[in-house]
């Protein structure tokens, strides 16, 4: 079987008139065969390594697993569901089966972009696809368009962040099925909310994986990643997999749109041509549906080459990057911790947050001293503004502190609003973490559910990297293999209606709705302008909208009032009133300037 990514049908079952044919790509077994109701079927072998075996009957629902050698039981790479999780049988899943209620649903233009990032399993108490179908409303309410989910590729256990996830076409049983799942994406879809999907190519998780033992040439040995072995992408067989990847979850689920974790830890030799494959393809499925499908990178290389929010369709490039730069220099602003990759933004972050406001990445070829000396970054001063997502937090920033605690709780309330006021009205695309809204007080730990020596290596590891913590608060550093730690982190919902939570989730929503009324309609021809900041907490920014207005931005970064300067007034004021001559602590003034 050939493994040109333009068959999108390489990998899994396939369902036809008489029966299912069954796939595997194993280079290296000797025999394989499809473990199918008590019954064990022959699969034959071609030149390219692909088993394949067509078993007449065989519908829908069906469950199978794959022998290899004789020997070893292991679930199929391309499974489209795990009933019974990562160890358990395939089940083979008709995709067509499902009745889409918004058929003519075509998606939303980039520019109108607002996300928030969710985690199924502990955004309701319920922690289901459907349980989330009820909170649909107030997303919608607060002012969010985009819905975005972190990954649900199958991983062990029951609770787990996605990350660790080693069956990549299978949505993860614990949520519910893959009806369920494509019922919230409709329901979503009705209300006019995108959905996007939080995807990871650059690794399979530590339990579950067996692609090495019959196709072990899937890794590179000579390029390691934090995980192991990276993923061996100049291998055709292994690019389609992501590829193909990629389009399932767009075609089949009709998500809106990917965010591609950590794509630096793809090893690439020069190029990345999976990354550039990927887009084409989705850029395609865009162009033969008439959708419109946006895909997102994480990047540590700030390579701004890879970015384009115009291209339409997708044909190699990305709409956008997390900005990590953007948050970091906010994070050490308003905190005054600068350890780690923090120290990259001190002492100065203000400076830094300027230069994301005025071209994009704070790093943009200069070295990096938390890399050794590391040159990070390319120019992206050329590229729009929609070719960043902006944040203050997000589910790695909370989760990878040692207690999972959100920014409200290290950081003073004014500088926190102060942020947002910034963050969800500059042009470049917003997001915000669950509950962020209404400044929610649950946390986000480091939560999983391995068993064995593993979950004592894991355990054992996030006390060598926490040791500090460990030390200064023992006990209460959740552990990540307890339940409870997974249960504290579920949204308490009822916080919005504290005092507190009332106030920021009114704030938030009278700031998206500012966006979508005086910023948005003008975004789609948006180009970066300039910004500065000053020792004494004066930062002033500005950008040209499509049509030629000016947007300006003049805030106060500080705790202390401070000069405002020969700043003037002309405009209509959009946020924070006139501009005085003094601004107060934390002040923030929009104007739109014809």
């Amino acid at each position: 079987m050939s493994a040109n990514t333009s068959d999108i049908t390489t990998f899994g079952p396939l369902l036809t008139e008489s029966g299912t044919t069954f796939r595997l790509w194993a280079p290296a077994a000797k025999s394989v065969d499809v473990l199918l109701d008590g019954k064990t079927h022959a699969m034959t072998r071609d030149d390219c390594g692909w088993y394949n075996a067509d078993i007449a009957g065989v519908k829908a629902g069906a469950r199978y697993r794959f022998k290899i050698d004789g020997e070893t039981e292991v679930p199929d790479p391309g499974s489209q569901f795990q009933p019974d999780d990562v160890a358990g049988p395939s089940e083979v899943v008709d995709h067509t089966a499902y009745q889409w209620r918004m058929t003519d649903w075509r998606g939303r233009p980039w520019q109108e972009t607002v996300l928030v990032e969710t985690h199924v399993g502990t955004f309701t108490e319920g922690g289901t696809y459907r349980a989330m179908i009820e909170r649909l409303d107030d997303i919608v309410a607060t002012g969010f368009t985009a819905l975005e989910l972190l990954p649900l590729a199958d991983f062990p256990g029951t609770r787990n962040w996605g990350y660790d996830g080693v069956l990549w076409y299978a949505p993860d049983s614990a949520y519910g099925t893959p009806d369920d799942l494509k019922a919230l994406i409709d329901a979503a879809h009705e209300r006019g909310l995108m959905v996007f999907l939080d995807v990871v190519y650059n690794h399979f998780g530590p339990d579950g994986n067996y692609l090495g033992l019959y196709a072990p040439s899937f890794f590179s040995e000579k390029d390691q990643t934090p995980w192991g072995s990276a993923i061996n992408y100049m291998v055709p067989e292994v690019r389609a997999y992501a590829v193909e990847n990629a389009v399932h979850w767009l075609r089949d689920y009709r998500f809106d749109g990917l965010r591609l974790d950590a794509v630096h830890a793809i090893a690439s030799h020069g190029e990345i041509p999976m990354l550039q494959e990927l887009s084409s393809a989705v850029g395609k499925l865009a162009a033969d549906t008439g959708r419109l499908i946006h895909l997102v990178l994480e990047n540590d290389d700030n390579q701004a080459s890879l970015l384009d929010p115009a291209q339409e369709p997708l044909t190699g490039q990305y709409r956008a990057q997390w900005n990590d730069d953007y948050h970091h220099a906010w994070h050490v602003l308003l905190t005054t911790e600068d350890k780690g990759y923090y120290s990259d933004y001190a002492p100065n972050p203000a400076q830094h947050i300027a230069r994301t406001l005025a071209s994009g990445f704070a790093y943009q070829g200069e070295e990096s001293a938390h890399r050794r000396g590391l040159v990070r970054g390319e120019p992206s001063g050329e590229l729009s503004p929609l070719a960043f997502v902006n944040f203050i937090q997000n589910h790695d920033q909370i989760g990878n502190r040692a207690l999972g605690d959100r920014i409200d709780n290290v950081a003073p309330a004014a500088g926190v609003a102060a942020a947002l006021a910034i963050t969800l009205l500059a042009p470049a695309i917003p997001l915000l973490f669950q509950g962020e809204d209404f400044a929610a007080t649950t946390p986000f730990p480091f939560f999983c559910d391995f068993q064995g020596e593993l979950a004592d290596a894991i355990r054992n590891g996030r006390r060598r990297e926490f040791a500090a913590a460990y030390a200064k608060f023992g006990d209460e550093v959740p552990d990540p293999l307890d339940d409870t730690t997974f249960r504290s982190a579920t949204l308490n919902w009822s916080e919005r209606e504290s005092a507190a939570g009332k106030a920021r989730h009114t704030f938030v929503k009278e700031l998206l709705a500012t966006r979508e009324r005086e910023i948005v309609p003008h975004l789609a021809g948006v180009a970066f302008g300039r910004a500065d900041a000053g020792d004494d907490g004066l930062l002033t920014a500005q950008w040209t909208l499509e049509g030629g207005a000016t947007l300006r931005l003049v805030a106060n970064l500080s705790d202390q009032a401070t000069a405002a300067g020969p700043i003037s007034n002309e405009g209509n004021s959009l946020w924070g009133g006139d501009i005085g001559a003094t601004l107060t602590p934390w002040a923030v003034h929009w104007r739109i300037q014809s």
